[in-house]
């Protein structure tokens, strides 16, 4: 391979690209408007569930018990009611996802000792929404309920009663449970996939339909010096592209970032090279923008947000699809992201996954120098 020629390719790519200023502007502004978008608005936290109550028979009990919901972050009051049509058209109407329903004897119930059933009533729409909403109801009712017992007893002049099992939960690696704190170093791996869509897709299939690759071909630029000298460009903008996203998840997401940062930007590398491969392989096969776009999209876009443990855990998933999600080779990266991001550990836990990454973008150069033929279709 010749060195030289590789440069002339990627100088030539090089002043493409910045005669083009809005494609540039477009490879490195999208990919942080989407971590902006994708950081502030994707969130899987659950605060400040609108709630409205139906105490038909309000008291210093029932106020009691509905004062735990109103100073709990997790609750947002939002009235009262005073029958199921104005619940359901609460609902209904989106002003409130829970309501809760005391019985008319609720204080007479708590002050003899009997149980006082409060009917819960949740919108399913969002099941996990709902889910979660139900949990921390329950939550806020049992803390109630536990009160109400220790009350009675030392009322009635008893021992004072301990619980036989003590839960002390400890959270590892992201202490509040934020959402962002995981999502944001997924980000990075859909946006560098983002990247490959939209550039390497077209670099081919652009030469061909301008007419240029008769040009190329006529010249002594062997196939592999011509994929090397397109991709170096466009690798360059795409670690620009992480080093931007990795301040913004710094400086404005405020992320911890507890592993080290010189193999997160090596993994980023052969990742990003992989994934560039892959868009060019797309390209030479299409020879066709539209599709090569469209096509990139499919291929790397959505599997990457919705293959890859991103959001949705892959345990989760059906077998099936499990089984699939090993061809992704996003999914290796956003563990890696994530071990290094939250948990700090380095190859000795992550050299399988980085392994795979190193095999994965081979491959795909291997694909891509494969498939270029230096002749006319």
């Amino acid at each position: 391979m010749n060195r030289q020629r590789v440069r002339a390719v990627a100088r030539k790519e090089f002043l493409h690209i910045l005669r083009d200023p809005r494609s540039l502007g477009m490879a490195i502004a999208i990919p942080m408007l989407l971590l902006m978008l994708y950081g502030y608005a994707l969130t899987l936290d659950v605060d400040d569930v609108p709630l409205v109550v139906w105490d038909p028979n309000p008291s210093p009990a029932s106020r009691e018990f509905l004062s735990r919901f109103q100073g709990s972050r997790f609750f947002s009051f939002r009235g009262s009611v005073w029958n199921y049509r104005e619940v359901e058209r609460a609902i209904d109407s989106r002003r409130a996802l829970m309501a809760l329903v005391l019985p008319t004897d609720f204080a007479g119930r708590i002050e003899s000792g009997r149980v006082a059933p409060v009917q819960v009533i949740v919108d399913g729409s969002d099941s996990n929404t709902a889910t979660l909403a139900t949990g921390y109801a329950e939550v806020v009712a049992l803390a109630y309920s536990q009160d109400v017992a220790l009350s009675a007893v030392r009322r009635a002049g008893g021992a004072a009663l301990r619980a036989p099992l003590e839960v002390r939960p400890r959270v590892w690696y992201n202490a509040d449970l934020e959402s962002k704190n995981y999502l944001i170093p997924g980000l990075i791996a859909v946006i560098m996939m983002i990247i490959a869509a939209m550039l390497t897709s077209l670099t081919i299939a652009r030469e061909w339909e301008r007419g240029t690759m008769e040009q190329l071909i006529s010249t002594p630029v062997k196939g592999p010096e011509l994929i090397l000298g397109k991709l170096v460009p466009y690798w360059t903008i795409g670690m620009l592209d992480v080093v931007l996203s990795v301040l913004m998840g710094e400086f404005v997401f405020h992320v911890p970032l507890r592993g080290n940062l010189a193999l997160l930007f090596a993994m980023a590398a052969i990742f990003l090279a992989g994934a560039l491969a892959l868009g060019m392989v797309i390209s030479i096969v299409t020879k066709n923008q539209l599709l090569a776009n469209q096509v990139g999209m499919v291929l790397t876009f959505l599997p990457a947000l919705l293959l890859s443990g991103f959001v949705y855990a892959i345990n989760n998933m059906p077998l099936p699809i499990q089984i699939l999600t090993y061809l992704v080779p996003a999914r290796y990266f956003v563990a890696l992201l994530k071990g290094i991001y939250l948990k700090g550990v380095g190859l000795e836990v992550l050299g399988g996954e980085a392994l795979l990454l190193v095999v994965f973008a081979l491959g795909m150069v291997a694909l891509a120098n494969l498939k270029f033929k230096k002749r006319l279709a």
